[in-house]
């Protein structure tokens, strides 16, 4: 698409394009802001929030036809953006409940739960989000779509989903004083976790000591 095009298109609100790279960079925008920890009473309620609305674009894209790019290899879209720093400022900032456990496919049967990680998962996000806000910025409008819905479909769709789950338990830990079990000194590395195991891997966590660090409190009885 040509740069007369997608600055055409840049002034139509309602155009399919302009609306959800919008809602990615917002996305990009709050959670970057997010991790600089400025405000860390708020972040999780802030990532909940954030999290819902990108799915909310996820879903426009997953409920739309397949995108075909207008050339058949992937044009360079530069390097990737080095996730390190915004990774390990998330991770300081989540601590309390970075670690938690995930079921990637729930059609899979006796699938067993996996740990990860909060930061981890929003770096992944934010990393494939920021790969096709490239094409989009130097005015591969379709080229940013094909890659936003098939990364949905692949990656960070999934990846989103699995955070807005561990965030929103958190909330209801937290607000319905629900105290979160013992953790045990297990972490991401650690491989041969059991059913069990797993089941408690969001920390030796009571509530009140996430809801402290957190700017959490629960709810009043």
């Amino acid at each position: 698409m040509s740069d007369a095009t997608l600055h055409a298109t840049d002034h139509n609100p309602d155009d399919f394009a302009v609306q959800i790279a919008d809602q990615v960079e917002s996305f990009l925008v709050a959670v970057t802001e997010v991790a600089r920890g400025d405000e860390p009473g708020s972040a999780v309620p802030f990532l909940l929030l954030e999290v819902s609305q990108l799915l909310l674009a996820g879903g426009r894209l997953g409920a739309h036809e397949d995108f075909v790019p207008d050339e058949r290899y992937e044009p360079d879209a530069g390097p990737d953006t080095d996730m390190d720093e915004l990774r390990e400022n998330l991770g300081r900032l989540l601590e309390p409940v970075d670690v938690y456990s995930e079921v990637f496919d729930p059609y899979e049967p006796r699938k067993a739960p996996v740990p990860a990680r909060l930061s981890d998962d929003l770096a992944d996000v934010i990393s494939d989000l920021r790969h096709g806000m490239a094409h989009y910025r130097a005015g591969r409008v379709t080229e940013a779509l094909w890659w936003w819905q098939f990364s949905y479909f692949s990656n960070w769709g999934p990846t989103a989903s699995a955070v807005l789950r561990a965030l929103q338990s958190v909330l209801i830990h937290v607000r319905l004083n629900q105290p979160l079990e013992e953790l045990d000194g297990l972490d991401t590395d650690q491989s041969d976790l059991g059913d069990d195991t797993l089941e408690f891997e969001a920390g030796r966590v009571m509530v009140q000591e996430i809801a402290g660090p957190l700017g959490l409190r629960p709810a009043k009885k």
